[in-house]
């Protein structure tokens, strides 16, 4: 796991752009945007985890 604070907190806000702009860009199709809307929430999820853990 990353040590300091400034890799975390890069690693987090970068995990967060992506789960947003997965959420953002998932398409109409169901399965498709369904299985995208999935990943972007647990990447979400991860990213406000690595920025709150101390």
């Amino acid at each position: 796991m990353i040590k300091s604070s400034r890799g975390k907190r890069t690693l987090s806000i970068s995990l967060l752009v992506l789960g947003g702009l997965l959420i953002f860009l998932a398409p109409e199709n169901v399965w498709i945007g369904s299985i995208l809307l999935i990943a972007g929430l647990c990447i979400e999820v991860v990213g406000l985890v690595l920025s709150h853990r101390r």
